[in-house]
């Protein structure tokens, strides 16, 4: 009696076990009933109940969108990991929701399970709240120095086969019929709509151009005159775009035939300090160097001679740049020319063919990006505009003899005194006004127009005639403002006249648009090298007639 009131449980299954060794069982057949009442089942379940078995066991699939943010996939997975197990335990699948006026009619209703919150897939561990603070000022997102480019869009293997079939001139003709019938876009993560003059247009062209465009680099003529970029200095741009584009795989061919356009790798920097004669005024050795290569790479090759040199174009931003062309007739007149001087008096520029390119300042090339952004808040811009600079042209010494020291709230120096740099810097100065003058200098171009956006100042662009950068796409009226020369004494006024609205509303635009003209030392979408191409590949497509 002591043994079952300690081991309870062991006599009682002594007790089962002899009671069921009286009895015999015949395990074949218990396990023969069982099977033939699975199967029962199973056929019972697929010709009456409405929904399948296999709802009662398998879990539906978890699928996560690689066209969704990849910021918000953990979020994503877990929502849906938790979806599938709801799922998993329910007995009938959800019902999908009928209009009133569907003639589909739900015989039966099912209680909607309650949506159980994500559980994160890996717990967080836990921050001071110092180091919180100084990660959430790190993690503000910076618009000027995107780290990673955006992901480009895939292209179905079918059009990218088509497209590779038609021959050059085929391929712009369809890529100029696709732009004129461009789906309209409303809203695009990578584009802000009000920088452009048409983004469903601008869009479509730049994914034509991803999708088509290849360049041939004509491997002739000597350094440093091609082949040789300057990267440093107000004529930058023009470097950069050669280290870029003989850098680039995307759109480079060695294959001629298969080029859409033809790149004269020539530096009109470096052909002046090789071939100009200090103080002799004479550029006539620099045309006639540069029509004797076009000439060289005429006879050496069929593609020139072609298209009379149409689907040709050169990158020069030194003030010189239109000069150098005037030797040739055909160079000057159907090659395309990316120039800063884009001076639609002179002659040589001809809108809507020639592309006009930004003037860019780089002073430190191993860090193109240095000093761009962090301009102030408006509250924090005391200075209703600025300017300091030589006083070389026909604009500047006007608006020295109307604005300066006449006016507390109009800053206009010539090269900035000492006594005032000694307290703010010419940058300082940039990023503490609200509007920063831009007057032309010898040419109409000016490297402060792209400084003033660099550093957010709403850019005052004076210099008639100018055709401003990127023209093509671009709408400076949403982020700069144009003063006629004779509107000079009327300076002051015109820039008062301009609401509060509208200012905060340029201003805003000023710091969407500072992607579009940044050098990247690796090429990103929309930025600068991509959006003078763009420009070049539009034009390109303007002189194309369809058929």
């Amino acid at each position: 009696m002591k043994m079952v009131s300690r081991r309870p449980d062991s006599f009682l299954m002594k007790k089962l076990f002899r009671h069921c060794a009286l009895y015999r069982i015949d395990w074949r057949k218990l396990f023969f009933t069982g099977a033939l009442m699975t199967i029962a089942g199973v056929m019972l379940q697929t010709f009456t109940l409405p929904y399948p078995l296999n709802k009662w066991f398998l879990f539906p699939p978890v699928t996560v969108s690689l066209n969704e943010p990849f910021n918000g996939a953990m979020g994503l997975i877990s929502k849906r990991v938790n979806e599938s197990r709801i799922q998993q335990f329910q007995l009938v699948e959800a019902v999908p929701k009928v209009l009133p006026n569907s003639p589909v009619e739900s015989n039966f209703s099912v209680p909607v399970e309650p949506e159980i919150p994500a559980v994160p897939v890996q717990k967080r561990k836990s921050v001071p709240r110092r180091r919180r603070k100084n990660i959430d000022l790190d993690s503000k997102p910076n618009h000027t120095t995107p780290s990673t480019p955006p992901p480009r869009k895939t292209v179905p293997f079918k059009l990218q086969k088509f497209v590779g079939s038609l021959k050059p001139n085929q391929a712009l003709e369809y890529a100029r019929k696709e732009i004129n019938h461009a789906p309209l876009v409303t809203d695009d993560p990578e584009l802000y709509a009000a920088l452009f003059l048409n983004v469903s247009h601008f869009k479509r062209s730049y994914e034509l151009m991803e999708m088509i465009l290849k360049v041939y680099i004509y491997p002739d003529g000597t350094r440093p005159i091609f082949h040789h970029p300057h990267l440093q200095g107000i004529y930058a741009s023009e470097g950069w775009f050669m280290k870029l584009m003989e850098g680039n795989k995307q759109f480079v061919t060695r294959d001629p035939e298969k080029a859409h356009l033809f790149y004269l790798p020539y530096s009109a920097r470096q052909l002046e300090m090789a071939l100009y004669v200090p103080e002799s005024h004479n550029l006539k050795p620099l045309s006639i160097y540069l029509r004797n290569y076009v000439k060289k790479i005429a006879k050496k090759y069929p593609f020139w001679n072609r298209s009379h040199g149409s689907d040709h174009f050169l990158v020069a931003c030194h003030d010189w740049g239109p000069y150098t062309v005037n030797e040739h007739k055909e160079l000057s007149k159907n090659t395309i020319k990316a120039l800063c001087n884009a001076d639609l008096s002179e002659g040589v520029f001809v809108r809507g063919k020639d592309v006009s390119l930004p003037e860019t300042t780089i002073r430190t090339p191993r860090r193109p990006l240095r000093n761009v952004g962090g301009g102030k808040r408006v509250s924090q811009r005391p200075i209703l505009s600025f300017f300091a600079g030589y006083m070389h042209g026909r604009v500047r010494p006007t608006l020295l003899k109307h604005w300066h020291n006449k006016d507390e709230d109009m800053k206009i120096y010539g090269p900035l005194p000492a006594r005032v740099s000694r307290k703010m810097s010419y940058i300082q100065h940039m990023k503490s006004s609200k509007y920063c003058i831009c007057p032309m200098g010898y040419e109409v171009n000016s490297p402060r127009i792209i400084e003033a956006i660099y550093y957010e100042c709403v850019p005052v662009i004076i210099a008639d005639n100018f055709v401003l950068p990127l023209s093509e796409v671009l709408d400076w009226d949403a982020f700069s403002v144009v003063v006629a020369e004779k509107d000079i004494p009327n300076l002051k006024e015109i820039l008062l006249a301009i609401p509060l609205k509208r200012y905060l509303t340029m201003q805003i635009n000023v710091k969407m648009v500072q992607k579009h003209f940044i050098w990247n030392p690796r090429p990103i979408r929309y930025d600068l090298f991509h959006m003078i191409l763009h420009s070049i590949w539009f034009n390109r497509l303007n002189q194309i007639q369809i058929s």
